[in-house]
């Protein structure tokens, strides 16, 4: 009886784990559209965060803990954040190129999404119509131990070959980043001199800000005239128009300043004028 007891209740779902899965299911496929379909890299960031957290809690509901720990501290917490962090920290703008850059890439991408897709069904149709040993199996001599000895036996090649695909594409990424100097390297005075031929701008750029008053990168430095200054705001902000002007009351404040001292320097006249008068 105790072993029927058992697999009973490996076999059925309780109401617990219904919701818990109906509910973080549902967030997590919101989270992978959003990934997809955000127009902002920050947003899509965030989504596929949210959606590996989730997984990550699947796993510890489903006995796998080792793998639960490894989801988060590996993808979520270090790869994923390292690249929102980058997103965040140097910047999209819309002004980048959608021009694909291989061609029938749209095509290759579509082809191996349809493929995952075709996976993905066969993984969900093999689950509902066989019958597995149950985590108690599974997890007789630890799940640390489980998964080693599946990955060294049954999935070994398996193991190999993802291996050696994440170390292909690892290298491919630095080939394709890496540029070959086929010319040395030119020094300062080569390029002040080049500078100077090309009539570019020879002095130090000028901070952000309004002479000595604002200091915040958003708001553009004024030139003698009062005019802003574009090369004071970086091109990243003023791409995304998160620039503000205060040109106009810089303006105001100049012409009140030339204002008063045009009266004081009236009044001094006045003055002068006066004592000359009666010194006379």
């Amino acid at each position: 009886m105790s072993a029927l007891a058992t697999t009973l209740a490996a076999s059925t779902t309780s109401t617990g784990e219904a919701v818990q899965f109906w509910v973080l299911g549902t967030i997590a496929v919101v989270g992978a559209l959003g990934t997809i379909l955000m127009k902002k890299a920050v947003h899509s960031a965030l989504s596929l965060a949210a959606t590996m957290i989730i997984l990550a809690v699947f796993y510890l509901a489903n006995g796998a803990y080792f793998l639960g720990v490894v989801q988060i501290i590996v993808y979520t917490g270090a790869i994923m954040m390292l690249f929102l962090f980058v997103v965040m920290l140097v910047g999209v703008t819309a002004a980048d190129s959608l021009k694909e850059t291989i061609k029938g890439q749209r095509w290759l991408a579509a082809a191996c999404g349809l493929g995952f897709g075709i996976l993905l069904v066969a993984g969900l149709g093999r689950a509902s119509l066989d019958t597995f040993d149950g985590l108690g199996t599974a997890n007789a001599g630890g799940n640390v131990e489980g998964i080693a000895a599946l990955l060294f036996t049954t999935y070994v090649f398996a193991f190999e070959i993802t291996g050696a695909l994440l170390i292909t594409a690892a290298v491919g990424a630095m080939v394709l980043t890496h540029r070959e100097r086929t010319e040395p390297a030119r020094t300062q005075r080569e390029l002040s001199e080049q500078r100077v031929r090309e009539g570019k701008h020879l002095p130090p750029l000028p901070a952000p800000g309004v002479y000595a008053r604002h200091n915040a990168v958003d708001i553009a430095g004024l030139l003698p005239d009062g005019t802003p200054s574009e090369l004071t705001v970086s091109k990243t902000l003023r791409a995304r128009g998160q620039i503000r002007d205060v040109s106009r009351q810089a303006l105001e404040d100049l012409k009140a300043l030339e204002q008063r001292a045009e009266e004081r320097l009236g009044r001094g006249h006045e003055a002068s004028d006066r004592e000359e008068e009666n010194a006379q």
